[in-house]
């Protein structure tokens, strides 16, 4: 049975103390396996993003662990979590934020394979800007110089430079138009194929993550309310919350969104009743 890449167990992550303060992640569980997009969906303030920066060594954990192939990677010591560094790359919501806007492209796909002491990291960066489809000569520009769809490229370039086995996407297409937003989940679904590239895919779109996912979490204050294959989760919400973000997902037809508006009101009356 194939073991999985990244695996949470009863992850708790608590701020202002550990008798104390707020529970953000209450007892959080799930595997990762390798080449599956696994979706972490939500809305604002269920602590999605939190568990995303808990993996990175981003959010102290308060209980429970985060393990890598087995080994523990939450809560450990700088030195020891930098080891973990090539394995584990993360892609921001906000490219432009995330890069350093003084330093061409070059610059930045260079910075991660000098630290890891990687040789020929001019071949590398061609090879990066190739597979992200963008020009050869991009190396030598600015991020500013680009578009927000080309940053989040230059973005998931920078991620995938080190080889990693998981890749934190961190609500990666929410900042972008639809039609850039559809040419950077088909090119993740795309470079997934050709390396095998495990995504923790964050997001707080139920209509984003039916289209990328293997299997998807719902998380509700805290904690996963409903967890599956995607195609289920889709087509046959089985907790009320997950039925509300169903609704709550925008769609083409005016006709259907209003269908799905009033289905909605129809649930929060009867739940509050």
């Amino acid at each position: 049975m194939q073991e999985p890449v990244l695996k949470a167990e009863d992850l708790v992550v608590r701020y202002g103390g550990r008798r104390g303060g707020t529970t953000v992640i209450d007892g959080v569980s799930f595997d990762l396996y390798a080449g599956e997009t696994l979706s972490l969906v939500g809305e604002s303030g269920s602590g999605k993003t939190t568990i995303g920066r808990a993996v990175l060594g981003l959010a102290p954990v308060t209980g429970g662990t985060v393990s890598f192939r087995g080994e523990t990677v939450s809560n450990v010591p700088r030195a020891r979590r930098r080891r973990f560094a090539r394995d584990i790359q993360v892609v921001f919501q906000d490219p432009y934020s995330s890069l350093n806007p003084s330093m061409t492209v070059a610059s930045i796909l260079v910075e991660p394979l000098a630290a890891a002491g990687i040789s020929d990291g001019a071949k590398r960066v061609r090879d990066l800007l190739d597979a992200v489809g963008l020009p050869a000569d991009s190396g030598q520009r600015y991020p500013r110089e680009f578009s927000g769809g080309q940053r989040q490229r230059i973005a998931i370039a920078r991620a995938l430079a080190l080889d990693p086995s998981v890749i934190v996407c961190d609500e990666p297409t929410s900042a972008l138009d639809v039609t850039t937003q559809a040419k950077v989940l088909k090119l993740l679904q795309d470079l997934q194929r050709e390396t095998g590239v495990a995504y923790l895919f964050i997001s707080h779109d139920l209509g984003v993550v039916n289209s990328v996912s293997d299997r998807i979490a719902v998380l509700h204050q805290g904690r996963i309310v409903e967890i599956g294959a995607a195609r289920e989760v889709a087509t046959n919400p089985q907790h009320p919350y997950t039925r509300r973000l169903q609704m709550a997902a925008p769609v083409a037809d005016p006709e259907k969104q209003r269908r799905r508006r009033a289905k909605r009101l129809e649930l929060e009356a009867a739940s509050a009743g």
